[in-house]
């Protein structure tokens, strides 16, 4: 779960709290995705829906990066040395592939298509993913989520979970957080969020009830579904702020469709972030950087990494400081 942009941008970011009128029909905001490098030795493209100028957080999901299906053999695949993360957790969601991770808290587990990852880097923490042998094609997502200020220094921690389908009455979801369907993921997290994999059957509608104090955001992976009115396209991401009971979301096409659904409560706290890095100030990042370039025993050792270099050098921090970035008060797209 890196960000290996060479010249990364500060980015500052608040939420606030839209809360829809029109809870039957409401507006969708349409985030479409920008292409980054990420890894390998001809670098593999994703597809970066958050942060976006348009938009820098869904709850506290403040990264979303969606990428393949590639095939490893042109890009190379996955090889990111450790690198370092404050305070944040990272999510790990495969649909296709077998990614070999490691980090300093001592977890040495595989991300497998289906199972979730879920690795907690609040004081710090260094970890390494590499693409396994065995695997031709890449394929799934790549999430973090902000921490609140009351737990960014949380230590170290790593949880694994499996989701069972849950029938969703047109399709099927896997709830790898959060509570969807009567299905609650077991894993913790510092505020409320939801997390799901959903397939929609063919020319299906599903309707799903959810908590009107989250806003959510639905990432479509294979096929075009419709959010209420909106149709949204393969990688585009819809939004819908809060204060709506249920989402109707529907298959237009013949095969199954496939997307993640996102969701939380409204952040209400301004953030930095930049590179892999997640603070308050641009002082505060930079103080990070240090600790890494310096190879501060807050970010640990990784053991058992093998690659070209033994770990990725921070970027050069950028010349001036940038004011702070919230999302719009209104979900205007032309924002």
């Amino acid at each position: 779960m890196s960000n290996t942009d060479t010249t990364p941008t500060e980015i500052r970011c608040q939420t606030e709290n839209h809360r829809v009128e029109d809870t039957r029909n409401p507006r969708v905001e349409i985030i479409t995705s920008r292409e980054v490098p990420l890894g390998g030795p001809r670098a593999m493209p994703v597809r970066r829906t958050l942060p976006q100028r348009q938009r820098s957080l869904i709850g506290a999901w403040c990264f979303v990066d969606h990428y393949g299906p590639d095939d490893v053999s042109v890009t190379g695949g996955m090889d990111i040395a450790p690198h370092p993360h404050t305070g944040l957790q990272t999510v790990s969601w495969l649909f296709t592939g077998e990614i070999e991770h490691r980090d300093s808290h001592g977890a040495h587990a595989m991300v497998l298509p289906g199972e979730m990852n879920l690795m907690t880097g609040g004081h710090g923490i260094c970890h390494s993913e590499v693409s396994t042998p065995s695997t031709t094609t890449l394929h799934g997502v790549q999430l973090w989520v902000a921490l609140p200020d009351s737990d960014r220094d949380a230590p170290r921690d790593f949880q694994h979970h499996v989701p069972e389908p849950v029938d969703l009455g047109g399709g099927t979801g896997k709830v790898f957080l959060g509570t969807l369907a009567g299905n609650t993921s077991p894993v913790h997290t510092f505020t409320p969020l939801l997390g799901v994999e959903i397939v929609v059957d063919p020319d299906a509608t599903i309707t799903l009830d959810v908590d009107p104090e989250f806003e959510h955001g639905v990432l479509v992976d294979t096929g075009e579904v419709t959010l209420f009115d909106t149709v949204l396209q393969r990688a585009a991401l819809g939004y819908v702020g809060t204060g709506v009971p249920r989402l109707a979301l529907t298959n237009l096409t013949d095969e199954p469709a496939r997307l993640i659904l996102l969701g939380g409560t409204p952040f209400g706290e301004e953030i930095v972030m930049w590179w892999n890095f997640l603070g308050r100030s641009h002082d505060e990042i930079a103080a990070y950087r240090d600790a890494w370039q310096s190879e501060s025993d807050r970010f640990g050792r990784v053991e058992g990494y093998v690659g070209d270099v033994a770990r990725l050098p921070a970027p050069s921090l950028p010349n001036a400081q940038i004011r702070p970035r919230r999302n719009p008060p209104t979900a205007d797209p032309n924002c």
